[in-house]
């Protein structure tokens, strides 16, 4: 990508479609051991889904009636779905017919992938053994939360740091105390102070989802609340994270200071108001995946140029199942 970036220095160039294919390649490579070319059917597939979801979140149809005929969008998500599905067997069996070629049947591999086909033919506990339909929905999720989220991550903190060059400077000048002219090591990334502030700030006031909804199961209590069993509750992240009385009147302001104790000071020890990747048992599992990700891609970028935004830049932020710029973003790379 940084390649790529070589013929652009000086000129506009539009980062979010930039970081799209990056964070594609890399959820691809990692998880699946794959390119993002043999990925892209999956990725272009999953995002079409995603408009039409989108698109009918809202509208309400008669289970009868929705039974009866289908619309437009049903059969196209059908259709589509079943070429996700077929795309992702096509990977599986790679990487079976892979472990059969090297006469270790019991090896398809350290990555994710690898670790669900292993347990669906390793594991000899039935009841918790991995069906292929669960492996294909493990894998759409993953192709889709991990590229998508930490895309979204990555663009609102160039964003931040593009407007904001104070702290621009102060994240340049840590990350080459720490690694110089050398790629990032997984020794100096566990010590970015001031990025993990300015990722934490960026998560705060651009959360990739910007709420939560949970189903009670069975009737609980919550604080003064009793909540009866199969209601859906609905966590405004984007509120909790705006919130005056947790933050302080600042709280629209971006201030990765706030951060420099750790997030329960942030959040005078309530640190269910900081929640960019769920919270307990539930949190997000590609969480250290996303911010470790975020983290090595602005070391690099901050290592060779200075950026500021583009004059044609428009701010629009859209929420589209995750937080993204509805126009993109535009920003102007300088060499160092």
């Amino acid at each position: 990508m940084l390649q790529r970036w070589q013929n652009s220095e000086g000129k506009e160039i539009e980062l979010y479609q930039e970081f799209r294919l990056f964070t594609a390649e890399v959820i691809s490579r990692t998880a699946f051991g794959s390119t993002y070319l043999e990925g892209k059917n999956i990725f272009d597939r999953l995002t079409k889904i995603s408009v039409l979801l989108f698109k009918n979140t809202y509208k309400i149809r008669l289970p009868v009636i929705r039974e009866l005929f289908k619309t437009s969008d049903e059969v196209e998500a059908e259709k589509l779905e079943k070429e996700i599905r077929k795309t992702i067997l096509e990977i599986v069996k790679k990487r079976e017919n892979k472990a059969v070629a090297q006469q270790d049947e019991l090896n398809f591999g350290g990555d994710f992938l690898g670790l669900l086909l292993k347990d669906h033919h390793v594991d000899s506990n039935d009841r918790y053994r991995f069906t292929i339909d669960d492996i294909i929905d493990q894998c759409k999720a993953l192709y889709f939360a991990g590229q998508e989220t930490t895309n979204g991550s990555l663009s609102w903190t160039v964003f931040l740091l593009a407007l904001h060059q104070d702290w621009q400077e102060e994240a340049r000048k840590e990350v080459l105390q720490l690694f110089g002219k050398q790629n990032p090591n997984i020794d100096g990334i566990s010590r970015l102070k001031t990025m993990n502030m300015i990722i934490n700030e960026s998560l705060r006031l651009y959360p990739p989802v910007t709420q939560l909804i949970k189903r009670t199961e069975r009737e609980v209590r919550l604080g003064k609340l009793i909540v009866p069993a199969d209601i859906d509750l609905v966590i405004p992240i984007v509120a909790l994270h705006h919130d005056t009385q947790i933050w302080g009147q600042d709280a629209g302001l971006f201030k990765p200071d706030r951060f420099s104790e750790g997030v329960a000071k942030a959040t005078k020890n309530n640190m269910a108001a900081f929640i960019p990747f769920g919270i307990g048992p539930r949190i997000c599992a590609g969480f250290n995946f996303a911010t470790t990700e975020i983290k090595i891609a602005l070391s690099m970028i901050l290592r060779r140029y200075t950026f500021t935004l583009s004059p044609g830049y428009v701010h629009s932020p859209l929420h589209f199942l995750t937080l993204r710029p509805q126009n993109g973003l535009q920003v102007i790379l300088h060499p160092l």
